[in-house]
């Protein structure tokens, strides 16, 4: 398992837990410390589930046993503690009578913890591959709605500055007429949270019956976007009170998305360069030039 966080994979997995095995995880997020001290099967009863059902709950998670749950929570823990950004004394909750500076210090916290789970997590040579695949296609679709799509219109601005023929879709209708009009040239990126978003799955298999390179960024790597996708990038949530969901992981996703920008102007080096160079000049002359007060 990458040095990624026991809790931030519990809460990827705990949409598509259900029952018992969901009440073992609600537990874990909420006193992760407790439970280091905990026997699988004192868990099993402070859940008022059973010891078979805590270790089942850790092989839905992708853990081999309790025991290595343990160890997982405990170097989580311990990451914590010898943290730059000293997150082992901030935690995630906001509560009415916070400060302002309280508030600034558990939202800066949680971005940056997951940006930096993100780069640990985060697989090479399917970043490679990806970028590899969008210097050389021929048309790039980006599909995102919600908070997704606002990511998706920033990929296109990204990879349009640099020469890239690349649209980002947030309408299903239009997503799914472009997408099926793509062909094996042609790369598509899909953007969800979750990877069960219905508007952005269907134009994502579209354009991969279409022949199309597919592209998955989404938290959770057994979602159906994932399974649908060539690619896959995996992105982390640090949530708080008042951002869950893709709130909480959006500067995670952009944090792919500058990386994806950044090698494609690596690889297609003098396309990119010439590109800048043709509107480097476009955003000054459009600033408001100040004016001295005498």
């Amino acid at each position: 398992m990458p040095p990624t966080d026991v809790t931030t994979l519990i809460r990827t997995e705990l949409p598509r837990l259900a029952g018992s095995l969901r009440k073992v995880g609600e537990l874990i997020l909420e006193d992760p410390a407790a439970v280091t001290h905990c026997s699988a099967a004192e868990l099993g009863r402070r859940t008022g589930t059973s010891q078979a059902t805590v270790t089942r709950f850790c092989r839905a998670i992708g853990l081999d046993s309790y025991q290595h749950l343990l160890i997982e929570l405990a170097q989580e823990r311990g990451r914590g503690e010898v943290s730059d950004w000293g997150t082992a004394e901030i935690g995630p909750d906001i509560s009415p009578d916070d400060s302002l500076e309280r508030v600034v210090q558990v939202v800066g916290s949680a971005d940056l913890r997951a940006i930096q789970q993100t780069i640990d997590r985060i697989d090479l040579d399917a970043l490679e591959r990806a970028a590899q695949a969008l210097a050389r296609a021929r048309r790039i679709d980006v599909y995102g709605v919600g908070g997704s799509g606002a990511v998706a219109q920033e990929t296109e601005t990204r990879l349009f500055r640099i020469g890239c023929q690349v649209r980002g879709w947030s309408e299903v209708h239009g997503a799914a007429t472009s997408a099926a009009l793509l062909t094996p040239a042609d790369v598509a990126i899909g953007i969800s949270h979750s990877g069960a978003t219905r508007e952005t799955l269907e134009p994502f298999e579209m354009a991969k019956e279409r022949g199309a390179t597919t592209i998955a960024i989404t938290t959770d790597p057994r979602s159906p976007l994932a399974k649908a996708a060539d690619i896959r990038l995996i992105s982390s949530t640090s949530e708080t009170s008042f951002r869950t969901g893709s709130i909480g992981g959006r500067h995670s996703v952009l944090m792919i998305v500058d990386c994806l920008y950044v090698r494609v102007g690596q690889v297609s080096y003098q396309r990119a360069s010439a590109s800048l160079a043709l509107t480097d000049h476009i955003t000054p002359q459009h600033a408001v030039k100040s004016r001295r007060t005498r």
